[in-house]
């Protein structure tokens, strides 16, 4: 039998947060390891890659992995500096993110490693890099697939769904749901009606394409970083009112939902509220999905 599984290294946007106060759910920034047998799949490098790396020399069974990033902001790569396995000549080590090519991925990648941000460079790693080419059929780690699409953040930023010992497991950190669609109806009144048409179409067609993204999913991890009264202040930053995901994830046929990326200024009291909530939203629907609170150490097994 086969030896897959997800497990939450980093479930925390925009900053750390090592508070007691977030021990339960965590404070450390995106990174989750996605695994089958001997290939190991790390998505993003927030703080959460810290302790994967440590955790990687422990064990002497694998020394490769790949790390796909959705995109370059600070609480995605802040974590390799620090990421022990790349200072070690035995590992190797490759990346793949937004970017033209090999070269701009690795242009981006060494960016934050550079003076005067940090004392040494990418250069100082040790181990095998490479950077991988961009592909429009995918990529491949072994026997897990890959497949990336744009999502809503700014930036350019990937969403990625993998099969994974036959499920399809989609990781969408960073993504504004039915952003046009909002955009839209805060002014859909001052639009005559050809305008109104127009839009009508573009937010269906929106809505069409986030849904065939995440569609009929066995594990969907996805940005949920705000309360609607939150959201209300930051529409268009880039991240998701919790409800609009789980409503999204229902539309698509989602199978499972772990609400990701949360806010640093949420406790684990407030996250628990949104969990809630987010199971009173599902009954109310009918809906047979089942939803989860991505938590530091959680593992699921695949």
């Amino acid at each position: 039998m086969s030896n897959a599984y997800i497990r939450f290294w980093g479930v925390r946007g925009s900053h750390a947060s090592p508070f007691p106060t977030h021990l339960n759910v965590g404070g450390n920034t995106s990174c989750v390891e996605i695994r089958q047998d001997d290939y190991i799949l790390v998505c993003d490098a927030g703080t959460g890659i810290i302790p994967f790396g440590y955790e990687m020399l422990r064990q002497n069974n694998v020394r490769e992995l790949m790390v796909i990033l959705t995109h370059y902001h600070w609480d995605h790569v802040c974590g390799l500096p620090f990421f022990v396995p790349a200072f070690h000549p035995e590992w190797k080590i490759s990346f793949f993110g937004p970017g033209d090519d090999q070269g701009e991925i690795k242009k981006y990648v060494a960016a934050q490693m550079q003076a005067p941000y940090f004392p040494v460079g990418t250069e100082s790693w040790l181990a095998k890099i490479s950077y991988l080419t961009p592909h429009k059929h995918g990529l491949q780690h072994g026997p897990i697939s890959i497949k990336y699409n744009n999502v809503h953040h700014p930036g350019a930023t990937y969403g990625y769904r993998m099969q994974v010992n036959g499920k399809s497991v989609i990781y969408i950190s960073d993504n504004e749901c039915k952003f046009i669609e909002k955009s839209v109806n805060k002014r859909f009144a001052e639009l005559n009606k050809e305008e109104q048409s127009l839009y009508n179409e573009m937010v269906q067609e929106e809505h069409e394409a986030e849904l065939d993204l995440i569609k009929d999913a066995d594990i969907l991890i996805h940005d949920a970083q705000y309360t609607p009264e939150d959201y209300a202040k930051k529409r268009g930053w880039g991240h998701s009112c919790y409800i609009d995901t789980i409503n999204m994830a229902m539309d698509a046929g989602v199978k499972e939902l772990y609400l990701y990326h949360h806010d640093p200024n949420y406790d684990d009291r407030a996250i628990s509220r949104i969990h809630e909530d987010a199971v009173k939203i599902i009954r109310e629907r009918k809906s047979p999905m089942k939803c989860h609170i991505a938590r530091e150490g959680l593992r699921i097994d695949l």
